[in-house]
């Protein structure tokens, strides 16, 4: 038994009048996964020292042929892993539950940007553009696990170190996809934001986003490793940047 496989050989390419694109296949979602490692390996070195969390970088496999494999973001593959860090630091099972309660995710899976030869297909007040920074998803359906809690958390952290964002949110009589957030979300009970990076040509073989964007992307998800999130008993919360 063999497997055939087809992808495209093309090499990416930075272009543009300034280098302002990136054109290449699979930038969903690598685009965000490359993003998010640099991040977490950049605040490595500048976590304070009063910082008591522990940071994780989660990257599934299997999104786009179904995400129900032992790897995938719908398998328990990511609750494991807490548990097991959990265990390591001597957290029983009740502590390890309000480590969870108390945590924050930043679900990253890239976004439509407005298509020039086809704006009709975006909503008419959620319009994100590539180069316009990092893009907040919504959806009414819950397919997109942002809510008014997470944006403002996530928003804070953006402002913190001057990082653009913009809105998306489909058009309500066309349905969009998914995304890991709210799937590894069913196992593991977050606080979650859905955010990506604006392109165009969404699932093609060759696909286009903006390369200002991955700087965005590094800056904000940096500062979300450096921020403390507390929740207070009045259920307001306190974001703190630890560098």
């Amino acid at each position: 038994t063999t497997e055939l496989f087809l992808y495209n050989r093309e090499k990416g390419r930075i272009w543009g009048c300034n280098d302002e694109y990136i054109s290449a296949p699979r930038l969903d979602d690598i685009q965000c996964a490359y993003s998010s490692l640099m991040a977490y390996i950049k605040a490595l070195g500048e976590i304070s020292d009063d910082y008591d969390k522990v940071n994780v970088c989660s990257v599934f496999n299997n999104e786009e042929v179904g995400s129900t494999t032992m790897q995938g973001a719908d398998s328990t593959f990511l609750s494991d892993v807490l548990e097991r860090i959990s265990i390591a630091y001597g957290l029983d099972r009740e502590k390890y539950m309000m480590a969870i309660a108390s945590s924050y995710m930043v679900s990253a899976d890239n976004a439509h940007a407005v298509h020039p030869n086809h704006t009709d297909k975006a909503d008419l007040t959620n319009r994100p553009y590539m180069n316009k920074g990092i893009v907040i998803k919504y959806n009414a359906n819950q397919k997109y696990t942002t809510d008014a809690v997470s944006a403002s958390i996530f928003k804070t952290i953006c402002d913190s170190v001057d990082v653009p964002y913009q809105t998306f949110t489909n058009r309500s009589d066309i349905l969009g996809g998914s995304t890991l957030g709210n799937i590894s979300n069913a196992h593991v009970s977050l606080n979650t934001i859905d955010i990506g990076l604006a392109q165009l040509a969404m699932h093609s073989t060759y696909e286009t986003a903006g390369a200002k964007d991955v700087t965005y992307m590094i800056d904000a998800i940096k500062a979300f490793y450096n921020t403390s999130i507390e929740q207070v008993e009045d259920g307001q919360y306190i974001v703190n940047n630890m560098e």
